[in-house]
């Protein structure tokens, strides 16, 4: 039996985090949530998630400094981060990508879609 993955969900908007959780949750993933890029960052370096849906726009820290400090540290290095942004230019993507994300997604969600990334990070 394949174990369940965990994933991160950071998401300050209260109703596109509880509809993201009950899609993936429904999906077979487990999914834990933050609303900030600190509690993200904390959560990275306790619950080692197996992936995370980095929202870019967050509050206290940022989705694109949370993804540099946690490319920067050598205990979360490695978890795959996802950005989710409702901006859907080339340039965004390629400052999601320059800040440490492995992909880009844009809101609102194309879910299957995200699925299929997540699988992609997560194949081990």
């Amino acid at each position: 039996m394949t174990p369940v993955k965990r994933v991160l969900l950071v998401e300050d908007n209260e109703m596109n985090r509880d509809m993201l959780v009950r899609r993936l949750s429904r999906a077979g993933l487990d999914v834990i949530v933050a609303g900030n890029g600190q509690q993200a960052l904390n959560l990275m370096r306790e619950a080692q998630p197996a992936v995370v849906l980095m929202d870019m726009n967050l509050p206290v820290l940022d989705g694109w400094n949370a993804s540099r400090q946690a490319k920067e540290d050598a205990s979360i290095r490695q978890i795959p981060i996802i950005a989710l942004t409702a901006h859907a230019m080339d340039a965004d993507r390629l400052n999601a990508l320059e800040a440490g994300c492995d992909d880009f997604a844009t809101k609102p969600v194309d879910f299957p879609g995200l699925l299929i990334k997540i699988e992609k990070l997560t194949r081990e």
